[in-house]
């Protein structure tokens, strides 16, 4: 019987899914929507936003508090459809109610209270929005984010800049997700600064993006947003899904790169895309699962970067071997240049003086001269050890 109400909400018979909207909301079949919420997965895009349409469309001030039934099951794909109808109707009583809620509930009941205080204001929901804003659930989290962005709560945000100076990689990580959901973008200076020393790079670039785009970032800070792309590119595949090549339109991005004239910046991330796109379609566990869409989208970039001069980048990238330049781990990775490589061996941090020392031995240059050079400027003893093993 459910199966088939759910048949007939996502089908395409405009009778039959008015019919089981109207039966879902009028009756307050919370059983089938635990059903519709767990087939979501196996639901197309469009499907999904007109099962949404429908269920908003069946709500009328009769019915409206029947969507709190539904509050169990949380579903990102209808909570706005639902949380919208309710605040279309809303008044103290249901706001009170869905403040108690909030105070009491489980999560998935407190992630539809979240976003409803995006549609309904009342200051009483911040301490609560606070208070659910780092919990082991995404989606409360963001829904929690969001609303306080919303309400412009300076609280929240100052925590969580405070938060990025915290030892812990997983909180930095957890107030970078809060900051761009939050969606003030004069946290982004503090946010990149985060990115540039933190272990999780690569996860906190995949989040910039969705704070800013991705040309606004290059006028505002061309090496930063060059770097922002880098980590990206390394994250591809490993860290961050293959999808995000669509939602950070890298096609049109790199495009745009290859436009300009190269310098030694876009030559290392040019070379770093170029290697790391050969490597996703040369193998084929990184796209089995993904969509057509995300398959052509590598197969184009791949194609777009096929036509690049790796040797005239290799010549740009020498400007990247130097201690400073936040893209010297990538350009030891494409450089030809022993001499400049042998350079860093004197530098003061003793990563890139074992990264140095690694290329050096891919290049059949690591002699007995230039591990003694390397290991002058060693104090770790791990460090030693690996060079000495070389």
């Amino acid at each position: 019987m459910v199966e088939d109400l759910i048949k007939k909400l996502t089908g395409k018979n405009k009778n039959d899914y008015e019919a089981a909207a109207k039966h879902l909301v009028d009756d307050a079949d919370a059983e089938m929507f635990e059903k519709l919420v767990e087939q979501e997965n196996y639901l197309f895009d469009f499907v999904k936003q007109n099962v949404a349409n429908r269920i908003y469309n069946a709500v009328n001030e009769n019915n409206y508090l029947n969507l709190l039934k539904f509050f169990k099951y949380y579903s990102p794909s209808y909570d706005e459809a639902i949380v919208s109808a309710l605040a279309k109707y809303a008044d103290e009583d249901l706001t009170d109610e869905i403040l108690e809620i909030f105070e009491t509930g489980t999560q998935n009941e407190k992630c539809y209270c979240a976003k409803f205080f995006s549609y309904i204001q009342d200051s009483l929901a911040i301490e609560l929005l606070r208070n659910n804003s780092y919990t082991e659930n995404e989606s409360l989290n963001a829904n929690c984010a969001a609303t306080l962005g919303i309400l412009g709560d300076e609280a929240s945000y100052d925590e969580a800049i405070e938060k990025l100076n915290s030892d812990d990689e997983f909180e930095k990580l957890l107030a970078v997700k809060f900051l761009v959901i939050y969606g003030n973008k004069e946290a982004l200076p503090k946010v990149i600064e985060t990115m540039k020393t933190s272990t999780m790079a690569e996860n906190i670039a995949g989040f910039i993006p969705y704070l800013i785009e991705f040309d606004d970032l290059l006028e505002y800070n061309y090496q930063d947003g060059m770097l922002v792309l880098n980590n990206i590119i390394n994250g591809l595949g490993e860290i961050l899904g293959l999808y995000e090549v669509l939602n950070f339109n890298l096609y049109s991005n790199i495009e745009k790169i290859l436009d300009k004239p190269a310098d030694s910046i876009s030559a290392t991330v040019l070379l770093n895309a170029e290697d790391k796109f050969n490597t996703l379609t040369e193998n084929d566990e990184y796209l089995f699962d993904e969509d057509k869409a995300t398959q052509n989208e590598i197969k184009d970039i791949k194609k777009l970067l096929s036509g690049i001069n790796k040797k005239n980048l290799k010549q740009l990238i020498t400007a990247e071997l130097r201690e400073d330049s936040p893209f010297v781990f990538t350009a030891l990775d494409y450089t030809d240049d022993t001499d400049a490589v042998r350079e860093l061996l004197r530098c003061n941090n003793q990563t890139i003086i074992l990264k140095t020392a690694e290329i050096l031995k891919k290049l059949n240059a690591l002699d007995n001269t230039a591990k003694t050079v390397a290991l002058l400027k060693i104090t770790d003893e791990n460090i030693k050890s690996i060079i000495r093993a070389l």
